[in-house]
């Protein structure tokens, strides 16, 4: 997809302030003042019809009251006005609009229609608006402050995106304070216009930008989300706080996968597949994303420690081995050179113990033995303020160490006060400090996950070769008969249709015809109650397993549409399936969520009826690659189930691969499926495949 030009936003010639102001409670007046003493070198024309000047500037009536080209306008007027501003603006051929102004779709449906009529505006005039509602947007390089908030933050290779303009006012102010460079930072607002997905695009190409922060409310457009930030975060990683993910306000839903499937699970997926880092709090926000900015990807996950104290050192290793990460195998020449350098009572396994009375001559001597290493893919560095070990002068030999190397090195400095110095030191030379040894692991397992993610190739999604026309056809039908719902004895048709082997069945509306049936695909027979009202036949105890004789079969057929008239009397029935009753294998569920972000969220989970009380499941918004599909099951902990345990047979995971497959080319071609489950997908062992028993599906109204 073409990226929207936002070059007059971040790099504007000239710049409009409608709604300067005098007033220092004001925005107008904050954006103006902003913006003059950020030193951009662009036109300021402040606009308020009833000033002539402003802050030392010609102020004019309204943005028509001259002439000169303008790049950007800053809308920071009452809602009401707005819509008409926003004209003026196209008319007068603006390139770019920022709406500080509130009272849109945060107030309810009117301010929503209020919102909607901005948005035709701005495309009538293909006129990018950032807004309403928000902060506003600082480039540090223009450099350009156009924000209502407090200080500018020092120059950076970070870029800072959030629906939340108070907490930008936070993450500024603390950047300031722990002096985190930014490239940008923007708010986005009530995203009538531009949204997330197109600030990624544009900061895609940018030299500025190398690492993204997101604070993310809502994705309006997920499946266009996936495809942007899949190969953004191939060379650029972008760190997340996702708000808003409890599913408290789903609506009811009747499939095992509706059940389980909530916004957190689709975000939690759709990040999966993008290689978004997820960060939990504003903290880690800043621990993940300072990392990546200014250290390199580590080579790979062996991580060497070289500390003056031993506890902190286990705690390292111990956070290390619980993040995923591996603890580096010293060389034997390092290990010799490290006992030539070192007192006798220091270790030189890793961890590298310089013991507690260490000096800057142990740390320059480890540092350049560890960092030579060419089994070391990380190097965290540990100190704690002893008193024979000179704070200071040990952080300028970690900062020239960090420099000379390629390697990545983090630091871990104990403490408070006593540090604070050589924190500054560590800053100003590029060295992330983490205050305890877990949050340096946390820090370098990120950033190990992202070079993983970027060596791995983009996902490659396999078609096969289905009946799509007949599924088609079938669709038709149910629609118009008036309903929404396909139970087994239909919906087998649909999985069948796409390349999932079903057990032999057929639909029989009286007792002689399914003991012709039994008879002709032989015993033992499933029996179960077929209509398109009861999705959950055991529920009403409709489906009778092992049925060995035609006895056996009139009387499950009586008793099963007898159950179903008496607990669901209204249900439409249509007599009863008789399946091929298939032994042996292992069972999981394969289902389908259609989520109003991301479109059609795929489950794998343990199968059966415990499913919803034991939740062993996995999600993938379709479509997906194989890689992602074995990926799925790797995440279930019943996965060593399926390798086999006490000497059971391996399951078919190729198969299961096979069947997660067609089921995302289903849903992913027929966007009228919101729900549907196969349960159970029985998985037989290695070489034998796997086969959907039990399957249901609703469709859209």
């Amino acid at each position: 997809m073409v990226a929207r030009n936002l070059n007059p936003l971040f790099s504007p010639r000239s710049v409009a302030i409608i709604g300067a102001s005098d007033k220092k409670d004001k925005p107008g007046y904050a954006i103006l003042y902003n913006i003059i003493e950020s030193k951009f070198t662009g036109k300021i024309y402040p606009i308020n019809p009833g000033k002539d000047q402003l802050l030392g500037l010609p102020c004019y009536k309204s943005i028509e009251a001259f002439n000169d080209p303008i790049d950007l306008a800053l809308i920071a007027i009452p809602a009401s006005q707005v819509r008409d501003t926003v004209e003026q603006c196209g008319r007068r051929r603006v390139r770019a609009v920022i709406i500080v102004s509130a009272g849109f779709r945060e107030t309810g449906s009117e301010g929503l229609k209020a919102e909607r009529a901005i948005a035709e505006s701005a495309d009538r005039y293909n006129l990018p608006v950032l807004g309403p509602n928000c902060l506003g947007l600082i480039d540090t390089f223009t450099p350009l402050n156009a924000t209502f908030a407090a200080g500018m933050p020092p120059k950076g290779n970070i870029a800072f995106l959030s629906q939340s303009g108070a907490l930008c006012t936070s993450v500024l102010d603390i950047a300031i304070a722990e002096d985190v460079g930014f490239a940008s930072l923007v708010s986005l607002g009530n995203k009538a216009d531009l949204s997330e997905i197109d600030f990624l695009s544009a900061w895609a190409g940018s030299p500025h930008v190398d690492v993204v922060l997101a604070y993310l409310e809502g994705i309006s457009d997920g499946p266009r989300f996936i495809q942007v930030v899949r190969e953004f975060t191939k060379k650029k990683p972008i760190v997340a706080i996702k708000a808003g993910v409890t599913s408290g306000g789903s609506r009811a839903v009747s499939s095992h996968t509706g059940s389980l499937a909530g916004s957190e699970r689709a975000y939690e997926a759709a990040f999966t597949q993008t290689g978004v880092i997820r960060a939990e709090s504003i903290g880690q926000l800043f621990e993940f994303g300072v990392a990546l900015a200014r250290q390199p990807l580590p080579r790979n996950g062996a991580v060497a420690i070289v500390t003056n104290a031993g506890g902190p050192g286990i705690m390292a290793t111990d956070a290390i081995e619980r993040a995923g990460l591996s603890l580096a195998s010293l060389d034997k020449q390092t290990m010799a050179e490290l006992r030539r350098a070192l007192p006798p009572a220091a270790s030189v396994l890793n961890p590298v113990d310089l013991l507690g009375d260490a000096t800057t001559d142990r740390y320059k001597s480890a540092l350049d033995l560890v960092l030579s290493d060419p089994n070391v893919g990380a190097l965290i560095v540990i100190l704690t303020p002893q008193f024979s070990t000179p704070i200071d002068e040990v952080a300028e030999i970690v900062a020239d160490a960090a420099k000379r190397s390629p390697t990545t090195v983090l630091a871990c400095f104990m403490g408070e006060a006593s540090i604070q110095n050589a924190v500054r030191t560590l800053t100003a030379h590029n060295v992330p400090n983490y205050i305890v040894p877990e949050r340096a692991v946390g820090a370098l397992a990120v950033m190990e996950r992202q070079r993983q993610w970027q060596e791995e190739p983009l996902p490659v999604f396999e078609r096969f070769d289905v009946d799509r026309d007949g599924v088609a056809k079938i669709f038709k039908k149910v629609k118009a008969e008036g309903r929404l719902t396909m139970g087994d004895a239909e919906a087998r048709t649909i999985v069948e249709a796409y390349g999932i082997p079903i057990p032999k069945s057929r639909l029989c509306e009286t007792a002689e015809e399914a003991v012709a049936y039994a008879d002709v695909i032989g015993f033992p027979v499933v029996m179960k109650i077929a209509s398109p009202d009861i999705l959950h036949k055991t529920d009403i105890g409709g489906v009778r397993l092992n049925i060995q004789s035609a006895a056996d079969v009139r009387d499950s057929f009586d008793l099963l549409t007898f159950r179903a008239s008496r607990y669901m009397p209204d249900a439409d029935i249509w007599g009863c399936l008789v399946q091929q009753q298939v032994h042996g294998g292992k069972e999981v569920i394969v289902g389908m969520n259609r989520d109003p972000q991301f479109g059609p969220l795929v489950m794998l989970g343990l199968g059966g009826i415990y499913v919803e009380a034991i939740k062993d499941v996995a999600f993938r918004v379709a479509p997906f690659s194989r890689q992602e599909a074995a990926e799925m099951m790797q995440e279930m902990r019943s996965y060593k189930l399926l390798l086999g345990v006490r000497g059971e047979a391996r399951a078919d995971l190729s198969a299961l691969e096979d069947a997660l497959l067609r089921v995302s080319q289903l849903v992913t071609d027929f966007h009228e499926i919101v729900e549907m489950d196969i349960n159970p997908l029985i998985v037989f062992e290695k070489g034998k495949g796997a086969m959907g028993i039990d399957m249901r599906l609703v469709l859209a109204s």
